[in-house]
């Protein structure tokens, strides 16, 4: 005998166990996913979610490097952070392998992320996030690529865009008006800018009061237009959105709020929000970074790209209505009506699998009717009872399970009848 407590069956605080409905859930989120960016052309990647910490202490946001990451030491004495984000491991990778690879790049990975957040709506310390980056293309032309494909992202789930709103605004100018403004290069200037980027989480007594405690203040810059480098910047902006129209994006605004939190973004920089007070979380975030490659040496790289994760995504189209449809287990169950009878369903089992059917066997001893009833509990669509008379007859009676209806027909037909 032991006094020592049960183990919790609960999760570590922050992240999810998938049991297998939920899984299929999540597979289909990606599949479809999956098919969209393949029809622009990109390439899926992977790496793993240990990196070296100095990858992202060296340019990244300093909340998440400070306050965010899981890090530790491991046995060979060498600091390890579990992946908060994909685009540093990308750069690395690119960096590595920068005189072998065909540009431009067209990649994308969809994996899991990690970041020690207070939890709430949208957010968890564990979550899935898809990262798709156009790399080795100047600002321009990859730039509208990336958020047009971000549109289209939302409307291949089903959205309109009357459920979403594309945010545009350009670090660059941010850079300009902070030099206009004579506020000071490094902390002070990512504090204000900072600033900015929290200002749909206060009030606007509270917002006014924290910006009139910097000597300068940029944004008033931008708000005036009068310095020609400011207006050149953001008639730049303008001639994007416009571009975005011409080319069927007709939700995309100028936003001078949106300053995205990581340090190595340099130009555009993009937000996509849900139109429904519910989900007040940005849905999709990112932007063009030119000089994150530099970190590893060589000359700058031009990249663009963004990013968005499971959790806000599912919130998204839970809340405007639109399904993820997730395929069945099995395409047919195939049952037994005795023991005896195992030998020869086994054997239609597998010719039906060896024509690319997915399908599920009884093993049990149950009767037909709780067969029947276990396959409309898996939610399978067909049902077909195997056994030594219909070997011999060679053909089978297939049960449509939604509508209880049978219909006879040769053995040899039944998977292509169940798949198509």
């Amino acid at each position: 005998m032991t006094d020592r407590q049960p183990l919790s069956t609960e999760p570590y605080k922050g992240v999810r166990d998938f049991y297998p409905g939920d899984w299929a859930r999540m597979q289909a989120l990606f599949n479809r996913t999956r098919e969209i960016l393949t029809s622009y052309g990109y390439e899926e990647y992977n790496a793993s979610p240990l990196e070296r910490a100095e990858l992202y202490e060296s340019k990244g946001n300093e909340e998440i490097v400070n306050e965010q990451t899981y890090t530790f030491t491991d046995r060979g004495d060498r600091k390890v952070t579990l992946r908060p984000e994909m685009t540093p491991s990308l750069a690395r990778m690119v960096a590595g392998k920068r005189r072998e690879l065909v540009y431009p790049l067209r990649w994308f990975s969809i994996g899991n992320r990690f970041r020690y957040e207070r939890m709430q709506k949208g957010r968890l310390r564990e979550f899935y996030q898809t990262d798709i980056d156009l790399i080795g293309l100047p600002e321009g032309e990859a730039d509208i690529e990336i958020i047009t494909l971000a549109h289209d992202v939302l409307v291949n789930f089903g959205a309109t865009e009357a459920d979403f709103s594309i945010h545009v605004n350009s670090r660059k100018l941010l850079r300009i008006a902070s030099e206009v403004a004579g506020l000071p290069e490094g902390e002070h200037a990512r504090h204000y800018w900072q600033l900015i980027d929290r200002k749909a989480k206060m009030t606007p007594e509270t917002f006014e009061a924290a910006r009139k405690e910097f000597t300068a203040d940029p944004l008033a810059v931008i708000e005036a237009g009068t310095d020609e480098r400011v207006a050149e910047e953001k008639a730049r902006l303008t001639a994007l959105i416009e571009s975005l129209k011409a080319r069927g994006v007709g939700n995309a605004t100028l936003d001078l709020d949106v300053v995205r939190g990581f340090d190595y973004y340099t130009g555009t920089v993009f937000e996509i929000f849900d139109t429904n007070p519910e989900n007040a979380r940005s849905l999709f975030g990112g932007g063009r970074y030119d000089g994150l490659v530099t970190l590893f040496g060589g000359d700058p790289i031009p990249a663009v790209g963004f990013a968005f994760g499971d959790v806000t995504l599912m919130d998204f189209l839970t809340t405007h209505g639109y399904e993820v449809k997730t395929p069945a287990q099995a395409d047919i169950y195939v049952g037994t009506p005795s023991v005896d009878d195992r030998e020869a369903a086994r054997s239609f089992a597998n010719e039906l699998r060896d024509n690319g059917a997915k399908v599920f066997m009884n093993l049990t001893e149950k009767s037909l009717g709780d067969q029947v009833k276990e396959a409309v509990k898996r939610s399978i669509p067909y049902f077909a009872a195997f056994g030594k008379n219909e070997a011999e007859s060679g053909t089978v009676r297939l049960k449509t399970l939604a509508t209880s209806s049978e219909e006879e027909m040769p053995r040899a037909e039944v998977a292509a009848r169940i798949q198509g």
